[in-house]
């Protein structure tokens, strides 16, 4: 909802006369009811069709003004102001005044009020513009005495459009957090605010995405020219350069400006190298952390909404598996007895092959839909491994696929056997289809285990030398149902690795280096 045009000012100066000379300049008389009859009245009367008396009113907003005669009685009537959520847009401040001078009453001001426009007016310049931003903060300006009615006008006029323009604008940005929309639509209201807060900034190149700890970067959108113009690469250099900000921070290197939240950062190039105020590098920091709890609010709903239909396919997967399981496992049987019979067809084959596959897809929607806690007990995890690799060839059939193993002997992790038997059964699975699908010439697994140095962590390399992962599921690849230009499997086994993963506590990333890597890192308490 709009909120009305806030045109409060107050000013606070020691003189009286220029106290009531700024209140006369922006509350000017208003215009007399009968003014327009007598204008009439008089071009009659001399023929003249101009008007011939004027109103002193002009088309300046109708400020209301206030006024204080020194530091504290200002504060307070800040204090006062803000209590009844009728804040001040524009303070008209001395510099040079008895007891609080105009810097220190700023900066008491500011423990109240960091939103409303500062303009110093004053006729001595004794302060530098840098000491009043360090400690008035940039949404401040500083014109001299003496001064024109025009330039008060003007001054006050901007300050009041931008103050609120700027909390339109950070109404809009706070809205975005509470919007409960998908990821594909949120994206583009997401643009469409940052376009706006990019032209109040004045620039036209911004983009939004995710910086990690080491400096890897993704991209989620960005606007304008940026990536045309911008080299990422360079731009990464430049802040690992300076060193990456600490928390919750806005900083500005150079031309750029960066907004951050956890790994979620907003680059923003400027068109003139100047220091944005306070107030701009405000709303960049209050965007990136609407956006962000936008984009969580979009995981988590998806997430919900995924796992609320897999619920209830799993009940009805569950009601039929008692009926279905019999008539595919007797496939088998009948195949087997049709070949002792010495009836040979291709299509025995076949059968065989649809039996397994209905049964792999049941097997893996009950897996996934049930989630249960792990039980975990010492597990040598060799073995694990070598037993995994076992079931994904018998699965796949003899290969021609190279498996290299560099394996620490006897080490063991807590963990339950059968999961992680599961997770490397998945992975190596999901390899040798890759490395067959895309006829990978002298296709090869490698299988590495090893000890962090904290020695609280082991973890499982498992690479192949095939084609790596398609960049369009790359985002979505642990995601159920995420399949792309693969001849066989029910889109669930890395879905699977992942929950089983994350039940014992450890976490699984993916990259492409020469082929798929997929990381796995377990912890040994």
């Amino acid at each position: 909802m709009k909120e009305s045009f806030n045109t409060n000012v107050l000013v606070i100066d020691d003189e009286e006369m220029v106290r009531d000379n700024i209140a006369e300049i922006l509350t000017p008389p208003q215009r007399h009811p009968q003014l327009d009859s007598m204008n009439k009245a008089a071009s009659i009367l001399f023929d003249k069709p101009e008007p011939v008396l004027s109103s002193k009113s002009s088309n300046i907003p109708l400020f209301t003004v206030d006024k204080a005669a020194n530091g504290p009685e200002g504060l307070e009537m800040v204090k006062t102001a803000i209590a009844n959520n009728q804040p001040y847009a524009v303070i008209f401040l001395d510099m040079r005044m008895p007891g609080w001078d105009g810097l220190e009453t700023a900066t008491r001001i500011r423990q109240y009020d960091n939103k409303a426009e500062i303009i110093f007016v004053t006729a001595y310049s004794d302060r530098s513009i840098d000491e009043i931003v360090a400690k008035a903060g940039r949404n401040v300006g500083y014109h001299c005495k003496p001064y024109a009615t025009e330039e008060i006008v003007q001054i006050a006029t901007k300050a009041v459009t931008d103050y609120n323009r700027l909390r339109n604008l950070e109404k809009l940005i706070e809205v975005i957090s509470s919007i409960s929309l998908e990821e594909q639509q949120l994206h583009p209201l997401l643009r469409n605010i940052l376009e706006q807060l990019a032209d109040y900034i004045e620039t036209d190149m911004a983009l939004l995405g995710k910086l990690h700890e080491d400096y890897s970067y993704e991209k989620i959108f960005s606007i304008g020219a940026f990536e045309e113009k911008v080299n990422v690469d360079e731009l990464i250099c430049r802040i690992k350069a300076v060193g990456m900000p600490t928390g919750n921070e806005v900083v500005q290197i150079g031309e750029i400006v960066l907004a951050k939240l956890d790994d979620y950062t907003i680059f923003v190039v400027l068109k003139m190298h100047e220091m944005l105020k306070t107030e701009k590098l405000y709303l960049l920091k209050l965007f990136v952390q609407n956006a962000v709890k936008a984009i969580r609010n979009a995981q988590l709903h998806e997430w919900l909404f995924q796992k609320e239909k897999l619920a209830a396919v799993g009940k009805a997967v569950a009601m039929v598996m008692h009926d279905l399981r019999p008539p595919i496992m007797y496939i088998k049987v009948v195949t087997d007895l049709m070949r002792k019979e010495n009836i040979q067809s291709q299509w025995l084959d076949v059968l065989d092959q649809c039996g397994e596959q209905a049964t792999e897809i049941f097997e893996d929607f009950l897996d996934f839909i049930k989630d249960t806690a792990v039980e975990k007990h010492p597990v040598n995890l060799q073995q694990v491994i070598e037993e995994g690799i076992k079931l994904a060839l018998e699965r796949n059939g003899i290969s021609k696929i190279v498996i290299r193993k560099n394996m620490l002997v006897n080490l063991v992790v807590q963990g339950e056997e059968s999961k992680l038997k599961r997770v490397i059964m998945n992975l190596v699975n999901n390899a040798i289809e890759a490395l067959e699908d895309h006829k990978v010439i002298d296709p090869s697994i490698d299988i590495t285990t090893a000890v962090e140095e904290s020695g609280k962590t082991t973890t499982v390399i498992i690479r192949d030398n095939g084609p790596g992962i398609p960049v369009s599921i790359f985002k979505t690849l642990f995601e159920p149902f995420v399949t792309e230009q693969k001849n066989k499997g029910t889109g669930l086994g890395l879905a699977i690795v992942k929950q089983y993963v994350m039940a014992h506590g450890g976490n699984i990333e993916v990259e492409n280096n020469n082929g798929a890597v997929f990381t796995i890192r377990l912890p040994n308490g």
